[in-house]
């Protein structure tokens, strides 16, 4: 049996780079995985995997979760040049059905690893060596780290009840109440003129 082993690289942060060792016939998975808890993500967030050719253009895409719709629905039409279009015209595959062998053809096969569709962050793989199997080597692992990923923090979506903010809002409430006092006996009447218009 072989491995590969893979160089992880990442632009944003300069010098960022991780030696990814998995075996041949391992799935694309299991390749996030290792990813995922190599480059410390938190692995909340879809991801898809790209093979690209040697400029990096993308030619097929390896997806965590299958996303398409079974249920027989029209399929929309598009323009044969819609830059704009939704719709992928990469060839999908999922991620555990997709073994790693099945999509290796350069032996300097490029990947790009796409993490948070919202928030993106983009990886480049290069494949760097194809090696016979070592006997006693748990794989997948992570041989090399070099750099770390900002943290990034997560702004708190509740308040905190601690911070007096509930009360102060409690003070504008009862603000509000003085002013709408009354506006139940207000003469309306005037108002008839208008209708004309």
């Amino acid at each position: 049996m072989y491995y590969y082993k893979f160089r992880v690289y990442y632009d944003e942060v300069e010098d960022f780079v991780r030696d990814i060792e998995i075996l041949s016939n391992d799935n694309f998975e299991n390749f996030h995985k290792i990813l995922v808890s190599s480059i410390g993500l938190d692995g909340q967030e879809l991801a898809s995997f790209y093979v690209c050719d040697s400029k990096w253009n993308k030619q097929k895409e390896i997806s965590l979760m299958d996303m398409g719709d079974d249920s027989e629905k029209e399929e929309p039409e598009y323009e044969e040049d819609d830059e704009f279009s939704l719709r992928s015209k990469l060839p999908i595959s999922v991620m555990k059905d997709s073994l790693l062998k099945d999509f290796i053809a350069d032996p300097h096969q490029h990947l790009m690893y796409e993490y948070d569709f919202l928030n993106p962050k983009v990886f480049y793989i290069e494949l760097l060596k194809v090696l016979k199997e070592e006997e006693g080597v748990a794989y997948p692992r992570c041989t090399n780290k070099v750099k770390e990923l900002p943290k990034t923090v997560k702004p708190n979506v509740l308040p905190n009840p601690d911070d007096g903010f509930l009360e102060e809002l409690e003070e504008e409430d009862d603000l509000d109440d003085g002013f709408t006092d009354g506006i139940d006996d207000l003469d309306l009447s005037g108002f008839d003129e208008f209708k004309e218009f």
